[in-house]
């Protein structure tokens, strides 16, 4: 599928070495999504990220707008609408599944999960934020993916 050109953006970055490199970077693409595409996280780790993710964002951990665009309550009883599933209960089990994702990675292995998976940030980005030298991120993230693997029970 085509990337919209909305969500590319050229730039040139300076490796380690001092040499310059033209790179396209997709900002609609996970961090998740950029490792595991180019063999740097396995299938079953990239999985696991992607759980990890979707209960972050089911639990409504996420930044919210100050708006809130639900519908109005409707009238309940006689010629009223029935009655909608309770919300929460998705929200609090999803809530529930992500502590329990981030106890099984371990409180040194969390942050950089976190990070990367729930927030979005880039390996690089978090490797400074949390103090890491260069590299140490991929290392660590993968052994929390590993983790957050079993806890989900993926296959090996």
């Amino acid at each position: 599928m085509p990337v919209p050109a909305a969500c590319l953006v050229e730039r040139t970055l300076r490796d380690s070495d001092g040499r310059l490199h033209h790179v396209t970077i997709n900002l609609a693409e996970s961090p998740l999504g950029w490792l595991h595409a180019r063999g740097r996280l396995s299938d079953r780790q990239y999985a696991a990220g992607e759980l990890l993710r979707r209960d972050w964002e089911r639990a409504g951990m996420g930044a919210q707008v100050t708006m809130r665009w639900d519908p109005t309550p409707v009238a309940r009883g006689r010629g009223g609408a029935p009655d909608a599933p309770d919300p929460t209960m998705p929200q609090l089990s999803a809530r529930d599944r992500l502590a329990a994702a981030m106890r099984a990675a371990g409180p040194g292995l969390s942050d950089i999960l976190w990070r990367v998976a729930c927030a979005g940030e880039g390996l690089v980005a978090a490797e400074k934020a949390l103090g890491w030298p260069g590299r140490a991120g991929k290392l660590v993230l993968g052994f929390a993916l590993d983790r957050v693997a079993d806890y989900y029970r993926i296959p090996a």
